[in-house]
């Protein structure tokens, strides 16, 4: 009888070896190889081969999408969920990923849609009592505690569905692989069967995955190509406010964010996102008001900065929702321009409402909170700061300022210190400044 070949797969990067190795040699990672088996399935009846077509005869069809009853949800979606798409969620523990696709899974129940919530992780009454607290009892809502796919399948073989909850992936696991339940082979069996089963009976499925250490969804990489659209929640499970951000979306734009409100009925749509992220209250010195775009809506921050007389050598510098290393080219561009002694203040920067920005169109206003704080100079609250700042000292135009402006006019701003003037006729006094030296002058 042959011997069974002994197979070792990495479950950092999936690079397989036969021979155990103590260091995968393609990721670097230690002990992190583990033995699986090939699986054994019937291969005496191969499928029949596609036929080529020239793109010319390809009939096209039409999107129907389907709403999910969250408006939230739908716009980060691109307008609803799509027949056959296969969706992963991602985020951190307790962020709310079950409670908002269980509340979704409600909704479509109420309209009259048979949904499967599986989950792996909580019993039937754990999600009972979750659905009573958001008013997700629905009839045609069924719940499924199960660990196998193969369990998954024959439930579906069984009854019709219309929409598939799998919660989590990492649970999940096939019993064609002996390897262990959120290894790279089962996640990567087990989401190959699920894109098969969304395609082929056009079952919109949802799949939530939990994420590691440093923010990316826990399994292998090919798990997100796989998929149609991946949704990271973020925010702190402590905060009310949490943003959904889409990263990819084969059926919509990939730049759109959800902003959600956690409350005792669960997670709903976010409404006056602008009055709780900036504060009306009197001025206070260090604080600086900024318009970003997230997606496609422009949201109003509060950028907040702390001059220290630094006790130390070595000054502190830390950002928390703006790039830290961003920060440290700003600082050094102050000292340069400005003759400012920074380098003897420990300088601290914060985004209010636990919002992390990702453009550039802050770093005037960063500048402006960090000489506000400095010089004890406190900033009008009807005034924002709006501009990119260069290594050279210019202020750098922005996309969409005239949507920037529009917000901010509408939210009771009167002035607003940009690099160059509106295209349109808007109701706030513009001051165009083209170098940073200039914000002296203004202030």
């Amino acid at each position: 009888m042959a011997k069974r070949k002994q197979l070792f797969e990495c479950q950092a990067c999936g690079a397989q070896s036969g021979t155990w190795l103590g260091r995968c040699s393609n990721c670097g990672t230690w002990d992190s190889l583990v033995e699986i088996t090939p699986s054994k399935k019937d291969r005496s009846s191969p499928p029949t081969p596609s036929k080529a077509l020239p793109i010319t005869q390809v009939e096209e069809t039409t999107l129907q999408r389907i709403s999910t009853g969250d408006s939230e949800l739908d716009l980060v979606l691109g307008g609803g969920i799509v027949p056959g798409s296969l969706v992963l969620i991602g985020g951190s523990p307790g962020v709310g990923k079950s409670t908002l696709l269980l509340k979704a899974s409600a909704n479509l129940a109420k309209g009259g849609r048979r949904v499967l919530y599986v989950s792996g992780e909580e019993s039937a009454s754990q999600i009972k009592l979750r659905a009573k607290r958001i008013g997700a009892n629905v009839a045609t809502l069924y719940l499924l505690p199960e660990l196998t796919i193969e369990g998954i399948l024959q439930e579906i073989e069984r009854e019709p569905f219309d929409l598939l909850v799998v919660d989590s992936i990492q649970t999940i696991y096939s019993q064609e692989i002996t390897s262990a339940p959120g290894t790279i082979s089962q996640v990567r069996a087990v989401t190959f069967e699920l894109m098969r089963l969304a395609k082929e009976r056009r079952i919109p499925t949802f799949i939530i995955g939990h994420i590691t250490k440093d923010g990316s969804i826990a399994g292998p990489r090919v798990l997100e190509h796989m998929v149609d659209t991946v949704l990271y929640f973020e925010g702190d499970s402590s905060r009310e406010l949490r943003i959904l951000r889409s990263f990819k979306n084969r059926f919509g734009s990939a730049s759109e964010v959800g902003i959600f409100e956690m409350g005792p009925h669960g997670l709903v749509s976010a409404t006056n996102i602008a009055k709780r992220l900036f504060s009306s209250k009197r001025s206070q010195p260090g604080s600086v008001a900024t318009v970003v775009i997230e997606g496609s809506r422009p949201i109003i921050l509060e950028v907040q900065a702390l001059v220290a007389q630094s006790g130390y050598a070595n000054p502190k510098r830390s950002a928390t929702g703006y790039d830290g290393n961003r920060l440290t080219m700003l600082l050094a561009l102050l000292e340069k321009r400005l003759d400012l002694p920074l380098n003897q203040y420990d300088v601290f920067v914060n985004i209010a409402g636990g919002i992390r920005i990702g453009e550039t169109a802050a770093d005037l206003a960063v500048v402006a909170a960090i000489l506000s704080s400095f010089r004890e100079r406190p900033i009008s609250r009807e005034s924002l700061f709006i501009g990119e700042v260069g290594l050279t000292g210019e202020i750098k135009e922005v996309p969409m300022l005239d949507l920037r402006l529009k917000e901010a006019a509408n939210q009771g701003f009167t002035k607003a210190i940009i690099p160059s003037k509106p295209f349109q006729d808007i109701s706030i006094k513009s001051f165009v400044v083209e170098r940073v030296e200039q914000i002296i002058e203004w202030m």
